[in-house]
């Protein structure tokens, strides 16, 4: 979870997320989108899906069911199906396709709020929180994606990333569960794969470079979740999602996720399956090659 998400801008791809919300009037109701998940039987689903109605605030939510997750938001149900066909599935089935083949370990709810008002309302009513961002986070204690999507899809598919690496790779250090979540916050379908592109984050990221900020990618991928989030300068996202993004951009994201996850017990911080993948031997040099390439980019390519 990162504690100052920003909105996910729309991409130049066949299908990136922005924000478009319907003023349909809503009901309660549920939408069962597929009969039954590889990891839960319908009886599973229908039975959360009863101990949901139970906790609703108002009969304003829809219900949708979209393996692995129930989706509830307070929209029409006609809303909440296009953005668990749209949003969700789309990004589940192509995370499952490249990188994660199981699926979490219990039903996980994704609750989407349509507006600023609403999410602030309903967090604190529902979970007893106070959101450190405006836009969404995951929370393994309420084993829930709590979502204001009136700001966008981005940081949903962000958040989505997060499960399936808890279920998938435990072990994943931060850098690489965020920098991957981070790289589809601004994604898009290309040959029917999810891909990451240019986000708000180059910007920050390339003035830290210019002033030499940035950390060695040692120092990166071996800090842990307290430094990663807490001491964060300004870079750590931003490093780690470009780190993803120049991996994607060379063919080599895919085989280093794998590399790594094979690798995790020898290799627990990811570097030397990096330097693997890469074929490089002098980490200094890439960083300097890395750093010419994102100083390349542009936002919005």
């Amino acid at each position: 979870m990162e504690q100052n998400e920003r909105l996910s801008q729309s991409g130049r791809s066949k299908r990136s997320y922005h924000g478009k919300r319907s003023t349909w009037s809503s009901h309660n109701s549920v939408t069962n989108v597929a009969s039954a998940s590889p990891g839960f039987t319908e009886a599973q689903f229908a039975e959360h899906v009863t101990h949901i109605k139970k906790k609703l605030p108002s009969p304003e939510f829809s219900i949708v069911i979209q393996p692995p997750f129930v989706v509830i938001g307070d929209e029409s149900q006609q809303v909440v199906k296009q953005r668990a066909d749209d949003t969700v599935k789309w990004a589940v089935d192509r995370l499952k396709q490249g990188f994660f083949a199981k699926d979490p370990k219990e039903i996980l709810d994704i609750w989407l709020f349509k507006d600023d008002a609403s999410y602030e309302k309903h967090t604190r009513l529902l979970f007893g929180d106070s959101p450190t961002t405006p836009y969404g986070y995951y929370s393994s204690t309420h084993k829930a994606l709590i979502m204001n999507i009136g700001t966008g899809g981005g940081t949903l598919v962000h958040e989505i990333v997060h499960p399936f690496m808890e279920a998938n790779f435990p072990a994943c250090p931060p850098w690489l569960n965020e920098g991957l979540g981070s790289l589809y916050e601004q994604c898009g379908d290309v040959d029917g794969h999810i891909h990451g592109f240019t986000n708000w984050r180059l910007p920050g990221l390339q003035r830290a470079i210019r002033a030499k900020e940035v950390p060695s990618f040692k120092t990166l991928t071996a800090m842990s979740p307290s430094v990663f989030y807490n001491e964060d300068k300004g870079t750590n996202y931003a490093q780690a999602r470009y780190l993803c993004y120049y991996l994607q951009e060379k063919d080599l994201l895919l085989k280093f996720y794998r590399e790594f996850h094979a690798h995790q017990k020898e290799d627990p911080s990811g570097y030397a399956s990096l330097q693997k993948v890469l074929g490089e031997t002098r980490m200094d040099l890439f960083q300097n090659k890395w750093e010419t390439f994102v100083l390349g980019l542009r936002q919005g390519e």
